[in-house]
């Protein structure tokens, strides 16, 4: 069914469920994508994709965890498509490179990307970044969010030992990824 075949009850519906919901989701995305305007597109997309599949939505179940499920399906999809993808320049540089402007002149950053790269400089985001993506939105949603092991299973489509398994491994490689930062050695009691 196309976008223009639902009707103005369906969109009252839809957004009168949804709205509550709104504030919730754009922080998860901005946590899972690490930038503004992918969060505001993975916000967007998750909101197409529940406006068309509202209909098999069962009233009376978990509407906040439907729309996480599909945002981090989204957010997995978009991940493991963009990973498929060859690597190609930004255009800044593939434009001085092709017009041999100054490579030592530094591109003029907005206080958004300046605000965004103090934010990541943090080593424990730097070390949930780098985790495997299932292992992340595992330890978004239960760690971060605050989600039961047993939401975070339905939210990722997965059965509930398989998060257990990548909470904990996922934990382990946070763990041995920071190890250096913790103190020097076990904490000695004080009498």
């Amino acid at each position: 069914m196309t976008p223009a075949a639902k009707s103005p009850q369906h969109d009252a519906e839809f957004e009168r469920q949804v709205r509550p919901y709104l504030g919730q989701l754009y922080p998860a995305a901005l946590r899972l994508t690490r930038n503004a305007s992918d969060a505001e597109d993975l916000v967007q997309e998750t909101l197409a994709k529940a406006y068309q599949a509202f209909g098999q939505f069962a009233p009376g179940t978990n509407l906040r965890a439907w729309l996480h499920k599909i945002l981090s399906n989204t957010f997995i999809n978009n991940y493991r498509r963009a990973k498929r993808e060859p690597l190609i320049a930004p255009a800044p540089e593939r434009d001085e490179w092709q017009d041999g402007a100054d490579a030592f002149t530094p591109a003029a950053r907005s206080a958004e990307s300046e605000a965004l790269d103090r934010m990541a400089d943090s080593e424990i985001l730097s070390a949930l970044r780098d985790l495997p993506a299932d292992f992340k939105t595992a330890i978004y949603l239960a760690d971060i969010e605050g989600y039961p092991y047993r939401e975070v299973a339905q939210i990722m489509g997965t059965p509930i030992g398989t998060v257990m398994s990548r909470l904990h491994r996922g934990r382990e490689k946070l763990r041995a990824r920071l190890a250096g930062y913790g103190p020097a050695g076990p904490a000695t009691a004080i009498a």
